[in-house]
């Protein structure tokens, strides 16, 4: 794993110079150091870096010592949130290589710990994962009083697509998101709900109407249940009102799923449609579609459960979000670790314990 932190050596101290006890680069790899190694904030990052002063001292300056948790709250609350992404995405950048037909999901997360009295807006944020390669690839915040909308275009800018299927749920099934996927090289398979009623009226039509081009079927068996997963596509868009108004559109996309709980014994049946820029497979498009949700099962759901990203209190200025990065980085480096084969909580503990190991995970160019 290369180093990630030669990739924000760009980074804009918000300090005043003459207040800089610390050194903004060893507060940096601190806190990736302590985050991989078990830390879930800013006391807890402090205390790692304590514990560990004797061994960070073999290769760190550290002219104030080890910072205090206000000051890492501080240096993270007042950084610039732009210039950590620009590094995080960089970095992600120069290990990650996109397959052909690869899916990016995209996704947004409310960080549910910057809930405030005062009636503040939670922090939104928006990722991208790449499935096959299992990584982050990058992130935007939402802005207060906006939504995922305006967040996925500044998102995909960031990203090399070429290639990619890039799969988003409804709120991202806007024209000019199609046109800038496109624009980027890449394909695209957008849910449509209630938010394009219009759209959605047609796509159910076509399917009442017109016979599917192809059909795909997947069983899946686990965690008590069985699904049945059936996939439609139509390649005919002539009940579409406009539909040359929808980037390379090729394709109307119906999944039908059908959930049986051993334990209860109850069914439950859904139906979902797509519009997608890929030609008619319905094999190919039920898996891209079941891949989008690896975003939650991966990422969102290890982020909560692995890091406590829920439980996190951070408020002040930009620090929940800067924070959220950080738990990206650590989280990359843990999923791309082939040396070790543990879950992401066992590797977290091995990088406490172990630090040879934790100078692998970090590329021991530190």
């Amino acid at each position: 794993m290369e180093n990630p932190l030669k990739y924000f050596a760009e980074l804009k101290d918000p300090r005043v110079e003459r207040t800089r006890e610390h050194l903004l680069e060893e507060i940096l790899l601190i806190a990736i150091a302590a985050i991989l190694s078990g830390a879930n904030g800013w006391n807890e990052i402090e205390n790692y870096g304590k514990a560990k002063h004797e061994w960070l001292r073999g290769f760190l300056r550290l002219p104030g010592g080890i910072p205090s948790h206000d000051t890492f709250n501080r240096v993270f609350a007042a950084l610039a949130t732009e210039g950590l992404e620009k590094g995080f995405a960089a970095w992600v950048g120069s290990i990650a290589r996109l397959t052909a037909g690869e899916v990016v999901a995209i996704d947004g997360k409310t960080l549910r710990g910057t809930r405030t009295t005062a009636g503040k807006a939670l922090v939104h944020m928006v990722s991208a994962w790449a499935n096959a390669n299992n990584l982050v690839l990058a992130q935007r915040k939402v802005d207060d009083k906006s939504n995922e909308i305006t967040a996925i275009p500044k998102l995909l800018k960031a990203l090399e697509l070429s290639g990619a299927v890039v799969t988003i749920d409804a709120i991202g099934c806007q024209k000019s998101i199609a046109s800038q996927i496109v624009a980027q090289r890449a394909d695209y398979v957008l849910a449509v709900k209630e938010n394009q009623p219009s759209l959605l009226a047609d796509i159910k039509d076509s399917f009442q109407m017109l016979a599917a081009d192809t059909v795909d079927e997947e069983i899946d068996c686990g965690h008590g249940r069985v699904e049945r997963r059936t996939c439609s596509v139509l390649a005919d868009l002539s009940l579409l009102d406009a539909p040359g108004e929808w980037a390379s559109l090729q394709g109307l996309v119906r999944i039908e799923a059908e959930r049986y709980h051993k334990a209860t014994g109850k069914t439950e049946r859904e139906i979902r449609y797509y519009i997608t820029s890929l030609k008619p497979n319905a094999a190919r498009l039920n898996a891209a579609i079941r891949q989008h949700w690896s975003i939650e099962n991966k990422l969102h759901w290890v982020l909560d459960v692995g890091f406590g990203e829920d439980l996190s209190r951070k408020r002040a200025g930009r620090s929940a979000q800067n924070y959220s990065i950080l738990t990206r980085i650590a989280l990359n480096i843990l999923k791309q670790d082939r040396t070790c084969k543990l879950g992401i909580h066992g590797k977290r503990m091995q990088a406490a314990w172990d630090h040879d190991y934790l100078l692998r995970l970090l590329g021991a160019q530190i």
